[in-house]
């Protein structure tokens, strides 16, 4: 994780995004279309999140949690299409970029944010070390998001069907659509792990930054298209 980040703000409004590359049309090729309802919530959900500030601060996940440099451009090359994309409007050398940093950049551009600051939590990361790096994150006026649910949904899904992950990820939208901070603070990593749901400690940070304050939520987007669960959602300070 990068260092401490200190600010007055208050966190206005949150999104909550998957992080699939297929949701960009370069990288979806042939499945663009079947992606089209998803990416429009996504898309709805981070210009939603730009009305609140141009400047977001993204959460995500990544093993080892590498810190990401402010203002880094990177590209999808490594996912077979030399997209690049930029944290911010600052033109800066390329470097090696994580995936949630790649879709930031991607999303940011899309949303018209400024910029983004991307803090990934390891994605082994207990309850307790995702509610300390919500602390140490602080308040700000937009925050996104980015993981994805079980990759075990059905016969044909990524990690090999799994008859709980339909309850899953039915928790998480219900958790998203009712702003439970605390459905989401008490999420099992165990069970989270086996079901490959990389999103599990980025919401669990959410549950940390949201866990004072009164919410409206709205879900967007909620399904398993492709064998894995996507949630969209916007929270929004009551």
């Amino acid at each position: 994780m990068a260092g401490k980040v200190t600010s007055a703000a208050v966190i206005h409004r949150v999104a909550v995004l998957p992080q699939p590359p297929l949701l960009i049309p370069e990288l979806a090729a042939g499945a663009a279309d079947e992606c089209a309802e998803l990416r429009e919530a996504c898309l709805a959900a981070v210009r939603r999140l730009t009305s609140a500030s141009p400047d977001w601060i993204v959460v995500g996940a990544a093993p080892g949690a590498p810190e990401v440099p402010e203002h880094a451009n990177g590209s999808f090359r490594g996912f077979g299409v030399d997209l690049g994309v930029s944290l911010s409007r600052v033109t800066a050398p390329e470097t090696e970029l994580p995936l949630p940093a790649l879709m930031a950049g991607w999303l940011r551009e899309q949303g018209g944010a400024s910029s983004v600051r991307v803090h990934l939590v390891d994605p082994a990361a207990p309850a307790d070390q995702c509610e300390q790096f919500a602390r140490e994150l602080g308040e700000h006026a937009a925050v996104l998001v980015l993981g994805d649910g079980s990759s075990r949904h059905g016969p044909r899904s990524p990690g090999g069907e799994d008859e709980r992950a339909e309850g899953f990820d039915t928790g998480i939208r219900d958790a998203l659509a009712k702003a439970d901070t605390g459905a989401l603070a008490t999420l099992d990593p165990s069970l989270a792990a086996e079901l490959g749901a990389g999103g599990r400690a980025p919401w669990q940070v959410l549950a940390g930054l949201a866990a004072d304050g009164a919410w409206t939520a709205e879900v967007l987007y909620s399904a398993a298209p492709f064998g894995v669960g996507y949630h969209v959602a916007v929270w929004e300070r009551a």
